[in-house]
């Protein structure tokens, strides 16, 4: 049986009682963009990454503390929050390099493989590196 994980599938009150959330709050989630759920005759269906990105957010709000914005910020840094087909992470145990500070989205108890960070566009930035050479 082929599963497509971006197939949207699931109403607003069956993702409200997964997350043990009220309904108003994804809609909230969803006005400020940090999910897109698909919508068929005006209605909102989520598919399981929409899911996988949902449980992520309610770990940030619930867990971490983080406000809107913070998620925000946090979920800029996922190159490949909207990308379809997204492999997910890894865990420290396979061996692989991964961000260990950065917790995978779409697998819980797994590591980001590629995180953009601001810091990371700076020290290729010809600016930060011309800077860095006057210095010396």
């Amino acid at each position: 049986m082929f599963c497509n994980d971006d197939q949207p599938m699931f109403n607003i009150g069956v993702i409200a009682d997964l997350l043990k959330v009220h309904p108003e709050t994804l809609r909230i989630w969803e006005k400020h963009k940090l999910v897109q759920p698909s919508r068929r005759n005006k209605q909102r269906l989520y598919s399981n990454n929409d899911v996988k990105r949902l449980q992520f957010i309610h770990y940030l709000i619930n867990e971490k503390g983080l406000n809107i914005a913070g998620v925000q910020q946090i979920i800029s840094m996922y190159p490949c929050w909207n990308t379809k087909n997204c492999n997910g992470g890894g865990n420290t145990g396979q061996g692989e390099p991964v961000n260990i500070n950065k917790p995978c989205w779409k697998e819980q108890g797994t590591y980001c493989f590629i995180i953009e960070d601001k810091a990371d566009h700076c020290s290729v930035c010809p600016h930060y590196n011309q800077g860095c050479q006057s210095k010396n």
